[in-house]
Formats: C-alpha cells, sequence, structure tokens
C-alpha cells in the first residue's frame, strides 16, 4: 500500500493492518519452515509495510 493512501488512515485502522500484515508475516515464516514457500517477495513486502505503519503511528499527529 503506498504511503499517501496509509496516512490518510485512522491510528485504529492502522493498528488493525498492522495486525493484519503480522499474522500474514506469521503465515510466510510458518510456510518458510514447512518448505512451501515459492514466493520470497512477500517478506521483503510485509516488512516494508509494517515498518511503514510503526513509523506512521510513532510520529506525532499535526495539529492545523
Amino acid at each position: 500500500m503506498e504511503l499517501k493512501e496509509l496516512r490518510k488512515q485512522s491510528a485504529q485502522d492502522l493498528n488493525e493492518q498492522l495486525l493484519e500484515l503480522r499474522r500474514e508475516q506469521f503465515n510466510l515464516r510458518m510456510q518458510k519452515g514447512a518448505g512451501n514457500q515459492a514466493q520470497t517477495h512477500h517478506f521483503k513486502r510485509v516488512r516494508r509495510e509494517i515498518a511503514q505503519i510503526k513509523t506512521l503511528l510513532g510520529q506525532p499527529k499535526k495539529t492545523s
């Protein structure tokens, strides 16, 4: 998801999306452990999206 789109979302929406991405990351790790992982590029995408959301949640809100 684009960073511009993430900035428009509320903190609660971001937290829900973060939880969903963590579940996806867990499932990817389980697939890798079982030897079923063929699309390794998903690891990088999920890690990047988690980092973006955590960064946005940690930033102070602008008051305008």
